[in-house]
């Protein structure tokens, strides 16, 4: 569950929050039905546990509307993706402002849809899109520095 932890935390609160997250586990261990897999229900209270901080922190007060962004985009060279691998592209999340990588983590690699997201973050489904877009554009952005437009 560490893994999980750092993907939206960085690996200093991580550590905390993983604590946190253990002694949640084994307080509401009665309440795990057997339904889904015990690892999906583990991990939905670290993810829970990373957004508390998260919130806690506030740092999703600061997150804007896509369509107040200037554009970052431009095309993104799709070859170049074949160079990088996994661990480098969880790294370049791991640099994204940690609205933008929380947002990008839930709708991305955890698999919820922009509504959740915004539930679970508590911001509007809008906010979640313009978050996850303004995240792939920045991670755009670093792989292309990473490789100088190479092929």
């Amino acid at each position: 569950m560490y893994p999980v932890c750092v993907r939206y935390l960085g690996r200093e609160d991580a550590k905390d929050v993983l604590q946190d997250g253990f002694l949640t586990v084994f307080d509401k261990i009665g309440t795990y039905k057997g339904e889904g897999s015990f690892e999906g229900w583990m991990r939905k209270i670290f993810v829970n546990a990373c957004l508390m901080r998260i919130r806690k922190g506030d740092v999703l007060r600061y997150s804007e509307d896509i369509s107040e962004s200037p554009e970052l985009g431009g095309t993104m060279d799709y070859g170049v993706m074949e160079q990088i691998g996994t661990k480098e592209i969880l790294d370049l999340v791991a640099q994204l402002p940690p609205g933008l990588r929380s947002a990008f983590n839930l709708f991305v690699l955890d698999g919820y849809s922009h509504a959740e997201v915004g539930e679970l973050l508590g911001i509007t489904e809008q906010s979640s899109r313009s978050q996850v877009s303004r995240a792939r554009s920045l991670l755009q952005e670093k792989i292309k520095k990473l490789y100088n437009g190479t092929k």
